[in-house]
């Protein structure tokens, strides 16, 4: 069936302009909500705190006064939806919940600030801007008074920032959209993720040890960028290092500090792990007894190797590439070692697989592995037409010649049967320093960004709209 006309680019160009101040408006109600998940306060109808369901209520507001029939789901989500000539669906899903605000902002966190072609704004990048655009997508083809082929249905999340419960609820009593993409991530289009694999080192007891306490890393999916030691040894007799400094912590401790460089788990290449550089400066320094060595020597097999060579469980395959693993923290609890491990994995091995390597390699010293969080790899046919009509809708509109590819992080995509996530972020353009990233200070996203975005969905509703699904 014929969707796109010859007229789609006049189109859509003149209806951004005409609607970006209302697109506008409509971003600034939802970043002004400051959405973050509060437990304490959750209540019926509320199940994420007061903050998502203020959210999710000015969304499906804005979604109403669109024209689209909006169900709010028991306060985990709701949805809008435009009703096809067949019920065959097609899904949409942002998310209306943000991380706290942090320190370091020099602009108001919950309200949207326009500089030099910039919103700045908690939320303008993740999700609240993408969401909208895309929103606003949908109802250009509304407004174009023309019934589409297939249902769509746009999904708002209200707790995408934590634990998914919104989409665990949701799938209790909705069915899986044909096929669904999520705008929370990056173009072109990423048709599949990496498998996570999480797991708790724990080493048997250490008596009479010359570590006194170690703690490391701030997130178990995070390159750790700190790591602190004390330990029994005279900080005047202890060697300079580069990354190091030693501090006396009285006369008969010294205090250890590692700088690393922290990363995301799914990237660690662009990290330096601070717990490697501790446990390399205790164990080159002889400051650890015999049991406390053993262990160190094992957990420095887990850290120095980003690509699981040095614990056997590296691998790879021609969709993800390789495995990528990291410490991401490290502490001491009633005498022993705790170290997390993070694991993204490809299809050529599997959470028993990994499981039963690292405890070949742990048991033998005494320590205990105990997996702690599974999820099998996503991924969906990257020559499927679904895929193959996204990736053209974004390399029509900017002229661009870029493929479809997989990452180790996660998204919603995941989460249902078929999808993929689909812009908004362009990594390849930089920004001004002053523009910060999303999750960080100062998160904003280019109004040109924007409106191309808003273009390339358009023009993807239409591709996908004209596929025999």
């Amino acid at each position: 069936m014929k969707i796109i006309d010859s007229d789609f680019h006049t189109k859509i160009d003149a209806y951004i302009e005409e609607n970006w101040d209302a697109c506008l408006a409509d971003i600034t109600s939802l970043v002004k909500i400051p959405s973050v998940e509060d437990l304490d306060k959750a209540e019926t109808g509320a199940p994420f705190g007061p903050g998502p369901r203020a959210a999710l209520t000015e969304a499906l507001s804005i979604a109403k006064r669109m024209g689209f029939a909006t169900t709010d789901v028991e306060g985990y989500a709701g949805f809008a939806e435009l009703p096809g000539a067949h019920e065959t669906q097609l899904g949409i899903i942002g998310h209306v919940d943000v991380v706290p605000d942090g320190p370091g902002w020099h602009f108001p966190p919950y309200n949207v600030t326009e500089k030099d072609g910039y919103l700045i704004g908690r939320g303008t990048l993740d999700d609240k801007g993408p969401l909208m655009v895309c929103l606003y997508a949908l109802k250009f083809w509304k407004d174009q008074g023309k019934q589409l082929p297939y249902t769509f249905r746009f999904i708002f999340g209200a707790n995408e920032e934590t634990d998914l419960m919104d989409v665990e609820h949701y799938r209790k009593t909705y069915t899986d959209p044909e096929f669904l993409f999520t705008p929370d991530a990056e173009f072109p289009v990423c048709y599949g993720e990496k498998g996570g694999f999480n797991a708790n080192i724990t080493s048997k007891p250490i008596t009479d040890g010359v570590i006194a306490e170690f703690t490391g890393g701030a997130a178990t999916n995070a390159v750790p960028g700190e790591a602190i030691a004390l330990v029994h040894a005279n900080a005047d007799e202890l060697p300079a290092s580069d990354g190091i400094t030693v501090t006396c912590e009285n006369d008969t401790c010294a205090r250890i500090h590692a700088q690393g460089k922290s990363a995301h788990a799914s990237t660690p290449e662009s990290g330096k792990s601070a717990i490697a550089m501790l446990v390399n400066y205790l164990l080159e320094n002889n400051l650890c007894n015999e049991v406390e060595r053993e262990f160190l020597e094992t957990d420095k097999k887990l850290l120095d190797h980003t690509d699981g060579s040095g614990v056997g469980i590296a691998t790879h395959d021609d969709y993800f590439g390789p495995l990528t693993v990291v410490g991401g923290t490290i502490k001491m609890d009633n005498n022993r070692f705790i170290q997390t491990l993070d694991s993204r994995f490809p299809t050529s091995t599997d959470g028993d697989k990994l499981l039963a390597q690292l405890r070949k390699v742990f048991e033998p010293i005494g320590a205990t592995v105990e997996n702690t969080m599974l999820l099998p790899p996503f991924l969906t046919d990257p020559n499927s037409p679904e895929i193959q009509a996204l990736s053209e809708a974004f390399n029509t509109i900017t002229g661009e010649d870029r493929k479809p590819f997989t990452i180790g992080g996660g998204t919603y995509a995941r989460e249902f049967k078929r999808g993929a996530s689909f812009g908004v972020e362009m990594p390849w353009i930089e920004n001004p320093d002053w523009v910060g990233s999303m999750h960080g200070p100062d998160e904003g996203i280019s109004i040109q960004q924007l409106k191309t975005a808003w273009k390339i969905y358009a023009l993807a509703f239409g591709k996908l709209c004209e596929l025999d699904l």
